[in-house]
């Protein structure tokens, strides 16, 4: 069966994370997505990465696993025939991506203002660190900049370590996620009424909309401000991480019966009868006094060996894996979450890119086409707007394309 976005024509003129991310979530689903690059750079992402022959191949790995899917065409949007060719490719266009600094895009003539004369069914989004207006929009944002100014870095680590960034973009992907989620509503009344629209997406925003539920409400609703507690819940014990015979486990006892069952199954069945711990509040006031006491019983047995016996009761456990311990078990590959290009074309090797985070009943969202060479599409795509081998030829002598 055909993909959900199937027809859907975007120009992406995103570049490193964010924008290449949410692109990405469009090209999996059935989107013709084309990318725009600046020629002879591109996507400053294709030179980062672990394998420095390839950065200065314009092929980095960090490029790989956002771009599969995508034709990227060069174009100079500098220059006024550049922003023709644009202009002439929108006109058949759904949606334009974009995460350059507010005010960017209007400088070059190529705001959604300049663009709906065109184009009016276009939906616009625009990606930014805090968005198109407010005190802070003009100001350059940066993952790290974001998780700092948010509060996740304030509740990230323990008392001793926090502030602490979390280990990988998560605000860069929270916006990445949002925009994608606004592109596709947009598409939806799109096609029901043939009207565009204007998308203002910020990272600070995006980020903010993902801490409800114990952090904002809890402070806004309760008054109570949170706290770094490490990998201990705020609302919750015993939930978090706890010592065992060879390591670290994972364990989460939100409802009674979880309690009760961990009690029986580390042989401390007296800890569902202490008066200190007999329902969740009392055992958010005497955590301290409660997880050596476990820690005490599970350090007989392994991590491993309390995973299989807590997860048999239906006690939510799971021991600590790394990225390459995660990616090699039988679970993840089941899913068919990594997708692996065989002998790409100009590469001679193999690249694997993560799929989309879930699963039609229609099929696996999945795309044929490995992450571009810089510009291979640009002869075609033009040639799909009426430009000659002669004229692109002489577009690209002047370094428009």
């Amino acid at each position: 069966m055909s993909l959900p976005l199937e027809g859907v024509q975007v120009l992406d003129l995103t570049a490193v994370i964010s924008g290449p991310l949410c692109t990405y979530q469009l090209a999996m689903l059935g989107a013709e997505v084309i990318k725009v690059e600046a020629p002879g750079l591109g996507d400053i992402a294709r030179r980062l990465g672990g394998d420095s022959a390839l950065n200065q191949q314009q092929m980095g790995v960090s490029f790989w696993t956002l771009n599969a899917g995508k034709k990227s065409i060069t174009l100079n949007l500098k220059s006024e025939q550049g922003r023709a060719i644009f202009k002439k490719i929108l006109k058949k266009m759904d949606v334009v991506v974009e995460n350059f600094r507010p005010g960017t895009m209007k400088k070059i003539g190529l705001d959604y203002d300049q663009l709906k004369q065109i184009n009016p069914r276009i939906i616009y989004c625009a990606m930014s660190g805090f968005g198109q207006d407010g005190p802070w929009s003009r100001r350059a944002s940066y993952d790290q900049i974001i998780q700092g100014l948010s509060g996740i870095m304030s509740v990230t680590g323990d008392a001793q370590s926090a502030p602490l960034r979390s280990g990988y973009v998560v605000c860069d992907t929270m916006v990445a996620m949002s925009a994608a989620f606004a592109i596709s509503s947009a598409l939806y009344r799109q096609l029901k009424s043939g009207v565009g629209e204007m998308i203002d997406v910020s990272m600070l925003d995006a980020t903010l909309t993902t801490m409800p539920s114990w952090l904002i409400s809890n402070y806004l609703n309760a008054g109570k401000a949170p706290v770094a507690m490490g990998n201990h819940n705020h609302a919750s014990s015993p939930s978090g991480t706890f010592k065992t015979g060879d390591g670290l486990i994972n364990i989460v006892c939100n409802e009674q019966k979880q309690y009760e069952s961990l009690c029986d199954v580390i042989g401390r069945p007296q800890l569902k009868f202490d008066t200190r711990f007999l329902d969740r509040p009392l055992r958010v006031v005497h955590r301290e006094a409660l997880i050596p006491l476990l820690e005490d019983a599970l350090g007989l047995r392994p991590a491993a060996e309390w995973d299989q016996l807590l997860n048999a009761v239906d006690v939510p456990a799971g021991v600590i894996l790394t990225l390459p311990e995660i990616l090699a078990e039988p679970q993840v590959k089941s899913r068919e979450i990594i997708k692996t290009f065989t002998n790409v074309p100009g590469l001679d090797r193999d690249v694997a890119v993560p799929r989309l985070g879930f699963h039609l009943a229609s099929g696996l969202p999945d795309t044929d086409i490995p992450p571009p060479q810089l510009g291979q599409d640009t002869d075609q795509v033009l040639a799909q707007f009426g430009y000659a081998s002669d004229e692109i030829a002489q577009l690209r002598l002047e370094g428009i394309v």
